[in-house]
């Protein structure tokens, strides 16, 4: 019988918490109570304590306690409820998890959920459930399910959200357990590859080659989560190749766009020794929202309308510059095979002749800059093309497949 951890903080909010915890017993599923509360006495008896959990973080509880400093309890659980959350997982304990909190237990409770790995279903009902909450998803599979009203006890509003949400996480633990078990012997290799609007044909063919070769193919989005996402999973090390065709996010962490993916984009495939290759796809653009987004320190700058709430502005030479040394250091990292692909005549769908972005100085300084920074070891393979015409995917996708066919071969 499947068991649904819900993970809490049960001196403001186990009265909600109870009745999740019925309607999910209601379904046939066992639960585990775990209290995370850190100010009065639990509304409910919890299964593990917080004492029990603050012990297994390394946490002096008493003390913390007797400060009464809400953020430093706050922090506090939030490192105590990965660890107890992913030895409950790797110990097959649990089955799933649910949360109901405001920003304190939104916070806590989300910490331990994004230690757990893909899959594993995770539901949050929160007050802070809309607008921006990438802060609590990071790259995980988090469904965040806003409470609408908030969580200080059970109404005619609050019964149904909790009701529902006790059913979702219920139904998520159930197809679960439904899905039949992956043969490792006869599962294929797994690519990872990164995409965005103005990539998508070239991604679409190699990816179309590759798995007519046996791979499974699986894309990003590169949008800042998407990267991120990616990176992760290539860190859980069952990614046998890395098709980066578009590592566009690294110019909005440069120069200061809405999708940057963070400092450590790239380095994933490199530290893991991963088959990799890597294309300065749409480095031309830095993306903002809707046009009064867009900073005022950039007037005078080329844009592009992609769409009503997105912006496009072209990268200048001098960042083009910057962009390519970065490519080239996270090249260098590689501990495994990786080869750089450059289609020199055009990085995106308007980067081309006749297009808004159309700028063969910057492109070439771009060129010029991961050649001269790269380790002299690492390929470059130049092509007369652009990077949407299918003899650059099909390159692409079949000197991915020779890094891995070498990569796997014994030495």
């Amino acid at each position: 019988m499947p068991t649904i951890a819900l993970l809490g903080t049960m001196d403001t909010k186990g009265v909600e918490h109870g009745f999740v915890a019925e309607r999910i017993r209601a379904r046939g599923h066992q639960t585990l109570i775990i209290d995370l509360g850190t100010d009065g006495p639990p509304q409910i008896p919890p299964d593990i304590t917080r004492g029990e959990a603050a012990a297994l973080a390394g946490i002096d509880l008493e003390a913390l306690t007797a400060r009464h400093d809400r953020g430093e309890a706050v922090a506090a659980m939030s490192q105590a409820a990965p660890r107890i959350l992913t030895g409950l997982q790797s110990a097959g304990k649990i089955d799933g998890v649910i949360s109901l909190g405001g920003g304190g237990g939104t916070a806590i409770a989300t910490a331990g959920m994004r230690a757990l790995p893909l899959g594993f279903p995770k539901v949050m009902v929160s007050t802070h459930a809309s607008g921006d909450t990438a802060r609590y998803i990071g790259d995980k599979d988090i469904v965040m399910f806003p409470s609408i009203v908030d969580i200080a006890g059970l109404n005619r509003i609050s019964r149904t959200i909790l009701s529902r949400a006790a059913g979702a996480i219920c139904g998520m633990v159930e197809a679960a357990a439904a899905e039949p078990k992956a043969d490792a012997e006869h599962e294929k290799p797994v690519v990872v590859a990164s995409m965005f609007g103005n990539t998508t044909a070239c991604v679409q063919a190699a990816k179309a080659l590759l798995e007519r070769e046996g791979c499974e193919v699986l894309v990003f989005h590169a949008t800042g989560v998407g990267g991120k996402a990616m990176e992760a999973l290539i860190e859980t090390g069952f990614i046998a190749g890395v098709l980066d065709i578009t590592t566009t996010e690294w110019a909005d962490e440069l120069v200061g766009g809405f999708l940057g993916a963070g400092p450590t984009r790239l380095e994933a495939a490199a530290r893991k020794g991963v088959p990799a290759i890597i294309v300065p796809g749409c480095l031309d653009m830095v993306n903002f929202h809707a046009p009064e987004s867009v900073p005022a320190r950039f007037a005078g700058r080329t844009f592009y309308a992609h769409n009503p709430q997105s912006t496009l502005m072209r990268t200048t030479t001098e960042e083009c510059a910057a962009l390519g040394r970065i490519l080239a250091q996270k090249a260098n990292l590689s501990t495994g095979p990786v080869t750089v692909l450059l289609p020199r005549k055009a990085i995106s769908v308007i980067s081309a002749s006749g297009q808004p972005f159309h700028d063969p100085a910057a492109d070439a300084v771009l060129f010029e800059a991961i050649k001269a920074n790269l380790r002299p070891e690492i390929p470059v393979v130049e092509m007369e093309c652009a990077i949407n015409d299918t003899e650059f995917a099909e390159r692409c996708a079949r000197t991915l497949l020779a890094l891995m066919k070498a990569s796997a071969s014994p030495a």
